[in-house]
C-alpha cells in the first residue's frame, strides 16, 4: 500500500500565515518560516505554501518568503499564488519550490498547464481547484463549480470536468479545496473528493474542513458516502487544526495509522 501524505498548508497573505472560514474572515496564524520549521521537524511529508493574495491582488508570489521557507525545510515544497507563466514557475523553482500550484491562471489560460509540464514535467505541476457546491443536476446529484481569484469568482466551469481536462493537459496532481468545508472543522467534503478521485488517474490532495483526527483518517481510507465510493485521498491537507495547536503531525500519523492508513515515519 502506498503511504498517504500529511501536508500542512501555509496560506500566506502580506508575509503572514492566515486562516479563515470558507475563504473569508482571515486571522493571523503566525510566521511562515517558524511554522515551516516546526512542521518539518515534526515529520510532515510535504509543505504547501499558497500566497492567497497573489491572484486577486495581481502581484507576484512573495519569493523572498518562499526562499526563507525553503531554507528551513527538507521535505518537498509546493508553492502557489501568482504563477501566471512558465517564467513565474521558474522563479518559484529557483527560490526552492519542488513543484508549483496554479488555480486562477490555469482557468484563464488552460494551455499554461501543458507549457509547465513541457518545461518541468507533470510531476511538478499541481492544479489547485477551489470548488463550491452550487446546486444539483436534473438527477438530484450535487454540482460543484471551479472558482477563481481566491474563491471570489464563479467561473461557471464544472469542477469535475475541469479536473479531467487539466490532467489531460499535463497536471500531475490535484489539490482539491472545498470552499464549503474550508476552516469549518466539520470534515472534508467526501462527496466532492470521491467524485474527483474517481474521475482522474493522478494523486488527489483533499483540502478543507479538517477538524479532528477521525476526519483525517476518514478521507484517507476507502469511503462510501451515499452513491459515492472511493479508495481514499492520496494526501490530506491541514491548516487550522495544526496552526492553532489542536494537534500535531506525529499525533495525526499515529492515529491514522491505528485506523489502517499507511503513513511514512
Amino acid at each position: 500500500m502506498q503511504a498517504k501524505r500529511i501536508i500542512p498548508c501555509l496560506d500566506v497573505d502580506d508575509g503572514r500565515v492566515v486562516k479563515g472560514i470558507k475563504f473569508t474572515g482571515l486571522q493571523d496564524a503566525g510566521d511562515p518560516v517558524e511554522l515551516a520549521r516546526r512542521y518539518n521537524d515534526e515529520g510532515a511529508d510535504e509543505l504547501t505554501f499558497l500566497d492567497i493574495g497573489a491572484s486577486y491582488k495581481s502581484r507576484a508570489t512573495l519569493l523572498d518568503v518562499v526562499s526563507r521557507v525553503a531554507a528551513e525545510v527538507f521535505i518537498p515544497l509546493c508553492v502557489g499564488g501568482g504563477i501566471r507563466k512558465v517564467e513565474d514557475m521558474k522563479d518559484a523553482m529557483n527560490a526552492g519550490a519542488d513543484k508549483v500550484s496554479v488555480c486562477t491562471s490555469a482557468l484563464q489560460n488552460p494551455s499554461l498547464l501543458s507549457d509547465m509540464a513541457a518545461a518541468y514535467g507533470s510531476q511538478c505541476v499541481v492544479l489547485s481547484i477551489d470548488a463550491k457546491r452550487v446546486g444539483e443536476d436534473a438527477w438530484g446529484r450535487p454540482v460543484w463549480r471551479a472558482y477563481s481569484h481566491g474563491g471570489r469568482e464563479d467561473t461557471g466551469i464544472d469542477a469535475i470536468a475541469w479536473a479531467v481536462k487539466a490532467v489531460e493537459l499535463g497536471a500531475g496532481e490535484i489539490l482539491l479545496n472545498s470552499i464549503d468545508a474550508d476552516g469549518t472543522g466539520g470534515g472534508y467534503d467526501l462527496k466532492l473528493t470521491g467524485r474527483i478521485l474517481n474521475a482522474v488517474p493522478v494523486p488527489v490532495i483533499a483540502s478543507g474542513g479538517a477538524g479532528d483526527l477521525e476526519q483525517i483518517a476518514q478521507v484517507l481510507l476507502p469511503f462510501k458516502d451515499g452513491e459515492y465510493e472511493a479508495d481514499g485521498a492520496d494526501a490530506a491537507l491541514a491548516a487550522s487544526i495544526l496552526h492553532f495547536g489542536k494537534t500535531t503531525i506525529p499525533e495525526i500519523k499515529k492515529y491514522v495509522e491505528s485506523q489502517g492508513v499507511c503513513v511514512r515515519w
